[in-house]
């Protein structure tokens, strides 16, 4: 049977994506992604070097699909966040890597990840020059407090999380509320 490294690879992305969500890179250990793959724990280290880069390519990956799948406005925060939400709401795994990467990866810079980030904070700045948006935060302070209040929901304590919490409209609806009061 011929060998498809495609596959092989995008097997070992896919079970690796589970075991850092789950366990963040600490935690992690090659020999189950190897496992769950299924595939030679030796490919894994040629594919991808070591599991600090192997986590990097699957968040790169996971906040890459992010990207392309939420369409930022500037002029529109609060359905920015909204669909940021949803995101979330359909894709926890990018939550959990997010916090894993804020964890353990705090000194890492993904070239793609910082180029988004200044364009948005780009984007940002020329909304507000334009009138679109309040001058009361700088670009960085706004589009930050859009990133948390679109993870609000995602982001309770376990002592929070057992309290009933409203439906998933009535979440979006405040998240996307909180949000237009914050640029009005």
């Amino acid at each position: 049977m011929a060998r498809n490294p495609d596959a092989t690879r995008a097997r070992i992305l896919d079970a690796a994506e589970a075991e850092f969500a789950t366990y963040g890179i600490a935690g992690a250990r090659v020999d189950r992604i190897a496992e769950t793959a299924p595939a030679n724990k030796a490919l894994i280290y040629k594919y991808f070097g070591n599991k600090e880069e192997l986590f990097d390519t699957v968040f790169a990956q996971r906040a890459l699909a992010f990207v392309d799948e939420v369409e930022f406005d500037a002029a529109d925060l609060p359905g920015y966040a909204g669909r940021s939400f949803d995101l979330y709401e359909r894709y926890p795994r990018t939550l959990r890597l997010t916090t894993w990467y804020q964890l353990e990866r705090a000194e890492g810079t993904i070239p793609a990840i910082v180029e988004s980030n200044a364009n948005k904070l780009r984007k940002i700045a020329e909304a507000q020059a334009a009138g679109q948006l309040t001058t009361a935060y700088s670009p960085l302070e706004l589009l930050t407090e859009v990133r948390a209040l679109a993870m609000s929901w995602h982001l309770h304590t376990p002592e929070l999380a057992v309290v009933p919490r409203p439906s998933r409209e009535r979440c979006r609806e405040i998240v996307v509320e909180s949000v237009r009061r914050l640029v009005a």
